[in-house]
């Protein structure tokens, strides 16, 4: 069966799942104009097509340790990429790792305790293998987060 592209229904109940992913179906359809069926099969259809890949809880700053988070961009010896990720998705404190375009191959986004354990993360992921570089950004306060 043929993907169907997304229409401004699906955008908007996307973008209302982002606010709250746990907001009730019926509360959903009303906010568009949809039966809860509707809905539901809405839903279904995002699921089995990939758009919506899962559901996540989100700590809020009063639930976690306030720890320190930093963007770690690498450098890495592109005969030694796949050792390089592998190594880095061993690492429990890296949340996310992304590709990059230009003078930097990849970033880290990882999150630590304290300064202390934020000094150790970086030190374990510079002797990473294949890592030839790092450039650290400490994060300091969050302007915009979107789920």
């Amino acid at each position: 069966m043929a993907k169907r592209s997304l229409d401004d229904t699906d955008r908007k109940l996307i973008s209302l799942l982002r606010c709250n992913a746990r907001t009730p179906t019926a509360a959903l359809g009303r906010q568009l104009a949809l039966s809860r069926s509707a809905v539901q099969e809405r839903l279904k259809r995002l699921e089995r097509d990939g758009v919506i890949a899962g559901y996540t809880l989100v700590v809020g700053q009063d639930g976690a340790a306030p720890g320190v988070g930093a963007h770690v961009l690498l450098s890495v010896d592109p005969k030694s990429h796949d050792q390089a990720v592998a190594a880095l998705k061993k690492l429990p404190e890296v949340q996310r790792a992304y590709t990059l375009s230009g003078s930097f191959d990849a970033v880290a986004i990882v999150a630590a305790s304290n300064a202390v354990h934020l000094d150790e993360i970086l030190t374990r992921i510079g002797h990473l293998p294949g890592v030839q570089r790092t450039t650290s950004s400490v994060l300091l306060s969050t302007l915009v987060e979107r789920h």
